[in-house]
């Protein structure tokens, strides 16, 4: 077996666990912890840290974020502290550390673990894994093949940004049943299908555990749609999938 830390920073919380790679499954229960407000790096850092701590954890570490991210350098910062914009958070969070860090788009790492072992697996042609959460994170996939930084969640939809339309916190936020956010996540879809044609989406996100009560009401759409199966595990498990990629993995011995 073989393992690598992943954790998943988002506007809401942060989660992690120890990963096995090959197996694509979380090692021990997640740890999730509420993301400091602000959001500053710092602060976002510090508890990092301490999930790090928890698990005792020595090798390398693969870091989700919720905004563009190029050569570990986070560009947007759209859901949490303006400070990241143009940060080195590679750098930032190896020196914290003290480990080989991989730092990648939050939703890009939940889409190559659902397109590795989850409900993209083996799927070719065009693939939106989309992730609904405090914004809208979107991963691109043609024939297996990712397409980085994609930002969909930002597309303008009714004169406004599409996550301020369709994210899960506006459902939450605005108190709207179960049916009227599916018919505003149908909307952004058929926006969707227009521009990219994909054959399938992948709704992931918090959201992907009670897909029985959003799915059926979503119509008028030609793709296929199904929940993620991996459901809020996914950014952790693409985390640790992208640190191994770029570190190898440290070996986990038989008892």
């Amino acid at each position: 077996m073989e393992t690598c830390l992943g954790i998943d920073i988002g506007g809401t919380g942060i989660k992690g666990a120890p990963v096995d790679t090959a197996a694509g499954r979380l090692l021990h229960d997640r740890v999730r912890q509420l993301t400091p407000q602000p959001s500053a790096p710092d602060a976002v850092v510090d508890v990092v840290c301490d999930l790090v701590t928890r698990f005792s954890w020595r090798g390398p570490v693969g870091i989700t974020f919720p905004g563009v991210v190029l050569d570990g350098v986070t560009h947007t910062a759209a859901n949490v502290d303006k400070g990241w914009v143009d940060l080195d958070a590679r750098r930032r969070f190896s020196e914290a550390l003290h480990a080989p860090v991989t730092v990648v788009n939050d939703a890009d790492a939940a889409g190559i673990a659902e397109m590795r072992f989850g409900a993209g697996r083996d799927r070719r042609g065009t693939v939106l894994v989309l992730t609904f959460g405090t914004g809208i994170g979107s991963a691109l996939f043609h024939d297996g093949v990712l397409v980085p930084n994609t930002e969909f969640g930002h597309l303008e939809l009714n004169g406004h940004e599409a996550e301020h339309h369709a994210a899960g916190n506006v459902r939450e936020e605005h108190g709207l049943s179960w049916d009227h956010w599916a018919h505003r996540v149908q909307h952004y879809l058929q926006h969707l299908e227009m521009l990219f044609s994909p054959s399938l989406f992948i709704i992931g996100g918090g959201v992907s555990k009670k897909a029985e009560k959003f799915l059926p009401h979503i119509k008028h759409v030609r793709a296929e749609i199904v929940p993620a199966a991996l459901h809020n595990d996914a950014g952790i498990v693409g985390a640790a999938l992208a640190a191994r990629a770029d570190h190898g993995a440290v070996p986990i011995p038989k008892c």
